[in-house]
């Protein structure tokens, strides 16, 4: 990983690919994540972690099944953590820039999944070039 600071609004101007998170550091046995994102991503489970989101630009939303189905609005500046084994469906209408803590090795559709539609990444994170 790099050893100089990182400027987030340059690491997300260095990549256009949406729901393709890159890894720009790591703390601890943890990657801490940036994403591009509109639209919708797919409904999935993260079975053994908790999943970080921090939204930097644009507005996201997350529908949970937590026995009940539910959704989240974050407008910028907000953050959220969907607990270890809820099954969640992140989107945005506008579009958003977020900042996500997962373990290493976590995967972006997680344990249990819907189908992987063509514009999601399933991939475990991308090294930030």
């Amino acid at each position: 990983m790099n050893s100089e600071p990182i400027d987030i609004q340059t690491a997300l101007a260095s990549f256009e690919a949406l729901w393709s998170p890159r890894i720009v550091t790591r703390v601890n046995d943890y990657d801490v994540r940036i994403a591009k994102v509109a639209g919708e991503h797919l409904w999935h489970v993260h079975e053994n972690t908790d999943e970080f989101f921090m939204v930097l630009d644009g507005e996201l939303r997350i529908a949970l099944r937590d026995p009940d189905e539910r959704e989240v609005v974050l407008p910028r500046g907000s953050v959220f953590v969907v607990p270890r084994g809820t099954e969640h469906k992140p989107s945005s209408a506008g579009g958003a820039a977020l900042l996500l803590f997962e373990p290493s090795g976590t995967s972006t559709v997680g344990d249990r999944h819907d189908p992987v539609p063509e514009h999601v990444d399933a991939t475990t994170g991308h090294e930030l070039r």
